[in-house]
This record gives structure tokens, sequence and C-alpha cells, in this order.
């Protein structure tokens, strides 16, 4: 398995685990990431050109025709070849540690024949997602039925935007963290947006701890975002007058 430069920051666990994605949503997310390599007998840390998955859950991935990969692959009994394909997904804001996230897809990598093209070239048996300081094992069936976040798309941007632009929110939202949560010298960071709200690093002298402020529900399409955003905002603003 290929080194990383930063392993995810450990996560404070909400009281509820409704007020999360689930591990099989947040796994299908990191999966559409373009950070990925792949791993096989003699192949360490294998470049890839691209990799998608497709909604019945088969990964694909296209690697250089000359490559390393494709070779094992061809010399491998059955031309069936045992590898691990691990995909990191990085904030993108800038962090003392970037990688959010990672998730590791274990199985078998086979070519794809002419008139296969649009069929899974690695057909995997295990699913395992890195994220808050554990590893958590996701069903291929879960992995499957579940589909990545409904914000992945544009929570890029949205964080940007708030990083450079809105230090008072997110003043707000880390005003809705619990007392004494953040310490002196601490300093918030946005570190990803989904359905079920935001997240937040809390980067102190001592380490760095993930954190999430829910919005008052889980949205259930992207127009829901503004208002869920200026709801969980008066609650901040509210509970910021109640304390002054």
């Amino acid at each position: 398995m290929p080194s990383c430069p930063s392993h995810p920051a450990p996560e404070r666990r909400p009281a509820a685990d409704g007020l999360r994605p689930a591990a099989a949503e947040r796994a299908r997310t990191v999966a559409t990431r373009a950070a990925a390599t792949v791993c096989a007998r003699g192949v360490e840390g294998g470049r890839l050109l691209a990799h998608t998955v497709t909604r019945a859950g088969q990964v694909l991935l296209v690697v250089p025709a000359d490559g390393d990969l494709l070779s094992a692959v061809r010399a491998a009994p059955d031309q069936d070849l045992s590898a691990l394909v691990m995909i990191s997904d990085h904030a993108p804001v800038a962090l003392r540690r970037p990688v959010r996230a990672q998730l590791w897809l274990s199985g078998w990598a086979t070519p794809v024949g002419p008139a296969d093209r649009r069929a899974a070239v690695l057909a995997f048996a295990e699913v395992v997602l890195g994220e808050g300081g554990e590893g958590i094992d996701v069903s291929p069936q879960e992995f499957a039925a579940a589909a990545p976040d409904l914000l992945a798309g544009i929570e890029p941007d949205h964080l940007r935007h708030l990083a450079t632009d809105h230090a008072d929110v997110l003043d707000l939202l880390a005003g809705r963290l619990p007392a004494g949560f953040v310490g002196p010298g601490d300093v918030v960071r946005p570190l990803g947006l989904d359905r079920f709200g935001f997240r937040l690093r809390v980067e102190g002298p001592y380490g760095d701890t993930d954190v999430r402020v829910p919005f008052p529900r889980p949205l259930t399409c992207t127009g829901q975002l503004g208002p869920a955003v200026a709801q969980l905002l008066c609650a901040a603003r509210a509970g910021r007058v109640r304390r002054g």
C-alpha cells in the first residue's frame, strides 16, 4: 500500500448517527475524487489516468497502455490480478492536514475485452473507508446501493468562498460548538459540506479535531442549501445573543 502524506484527523461523533451521511454514502462520495493510486503484486503506487464508479458499483480504471499494471494483469493467471485502489479526498481549502478521508477498494483487476468496454475493470470484494482516525468496513452491496452526496459537485467552491470571504460566517458556525471546544490559540477552518451540514477543522497547538455542525434536517436537493444555511446562521446569532 502506498504511503500517504497525511491522515484524516479524529472527528467528534454526534450524539445521533442520523446527523451525518451513512458510511456507504460517504464512501461513494470519496470515490468521486480524482486522487487515486493502485497497488498490486509487483506494482506499487501505479498511476491511474482516470477512474470512476458506475451506478452499479463497478470500479473502472484507465491505465497507461505501456504501464506496469497492465503488464502485470496480462501476466497473471487467467489475467486476473489481485489489486488495491486507494482514493484520497483532499480538502479544497488550505489545511494543516489536508486529507479528509481515504477509501480502499480491494478486488481483482482484469482487462476489458472489446465487447465489454462498459463492464467493470475491477470486481471489488471489500470497501474500507478511512475517516476520522478509523477504518470503517462497507459491504460491496451497501457501496453499490449508495450514491455520492448531492452537494459533492459544488462543495469545493462553497468551502473556498467561505474560507476566503466569510470569516464572519465561519465564526458563527464555530459558535455552534460546545462551550470550551475551541481553546485559546485554536484556529477553526471549513473542512467539509454535505447534505447533513458543515464539517469544521479545529487546529490546535497539540493536534487537530474535526466536528460537525448539522443542518436542522438533511437536505434532499441542492436548492435547499441556501435556506438551510440561513436557518443555521439565524440560530447561531440567536445563541450568541443569549450568551451575551
